[in-house]
């Protein structure tokens, strides 16, 4: 039987809407390889990925990326130890005690802050965080990973809360009810029953909080200061891979230079992190799925 000429369409214009998307990320693949594979000519991948020195501004020109991969994972550490905890606490707050009145309201009240620009939250962790966190630590830096990791972790805790609330509200009540009925209070229920149940879910979230975190821009070229240096102590100064690209891509470094190439070979770098995380967020939800099915 021949399908009607409307699902028909709907069908191309989703299946066209699928291969737009996977071309797009086909086409940022092959920008970023043309444009690293001739860095990687001048530059050994080797320097690269194990010199502890990054100056391809500087007259003395270094090109190991670990200081700006040290950067990235400082804030991104520190963003997740904000998010994580916060994020599930809320979600367990709203899927298994408040009343399904408050949680309509509360959760796309919570939602908000994902709609705040960037930019705004780089300035809040700088005019506002900074000056308070400076208060308690006497010796922070006016630019620091730990400002712009702690506004990080706020910006990304409705990701978090969402997707893990998605997950522990989609958990069977008759689990909710058999710990009832065997004695077990609502905290032991949610901690006991509900979280290992919607564990994939959960655990999903937060890779993926750590991924959007990863690839965040304005918060740590306003807040994290621009200078890249192999360091995990959060009240210094540093610079993440994206903070680095915005810098030299805003700047006066001529394009096709090797100093303009190394944006693209942080770009595939940032890339690789970002996809391997995407990448294990898919693992761990099939895994589970497989195991519960």
């Amino acid at each position: 039987m021949a399908k009607p000429v409307k699902e028909r369409i709907i069908e191309l214009f989703l299946k066209g809407s699928a291969i737009l998307t996977v071309g797009t990320t086909v086409g940022i693949i092959l920008v970023l390889l043309s444009e690293s594979i001739p860095f990687f000519r001048e530059v050994s991948i080797v320097e690269f990925l194990t010199d502890t020195e990054w100056t391809p501004l500087f007259t003395t020109k270094r090109f190991g990326i670990l200081p700006l991969i040290s950067g990235t994972l400082l804030v991104t550490f520190i963003s997740v130890i904000v998010a994580v905890p916060l994020g599930i606490i809320i979600a367990i707050f709203l899927s298994e005690y408040a009343s399904p009145k408050f949680r309509k309201t509360v959760k796309p009240m919570l939602e908000i802050l994902a709609a705040v620009p960037t930019v705004v939250y780089g300035f809040f962790a700088l005019m506002t965080v900074t000056p308070l966190l400076q208060m308690i630590i006497p010796g922070l830096s006016g630019f620091n990973s730990l400002s712009a990791g702690i506004v990080m972790g706020i910006m990304i805790i409705p990701l978090v809360t969402s997707l893990s609330e998605d997950a522990m509200y989609a958990v069977p009540k008759s689990l909710r009810e058999a710990s009832f009925a065997m004695g077990a209070s609502r905290l032991q229920t949610a901690f006991k029953v509900v979280v290992p149940a919607a564990f994939s879910g959960i655990v999903v979230s937060v890779i993926l909080a750590v991924a959007r975190a990863i690839g965040e821009t304005m918060i740590v070229a306003i807040a994290a200061g621009q200078q890249p240096r192999l360091t995990f102590d959060p009240t210094v100064p540093i610079e993440t891979i994206t903070a680095y690209i915005v810098q030299v891509s805003s700047g006066d470094i001529p394009h096709g230079s090797l100093e303009y190439k190394t944006i693209y070979a942080a770009g595939i770098t940032l890339f690789v992190l970002t996809f391997s995380l995407n990448s294990l967020s898919f693992f761990i939800r099939r895994k589970f799925q497989e195991k519960y099915q």
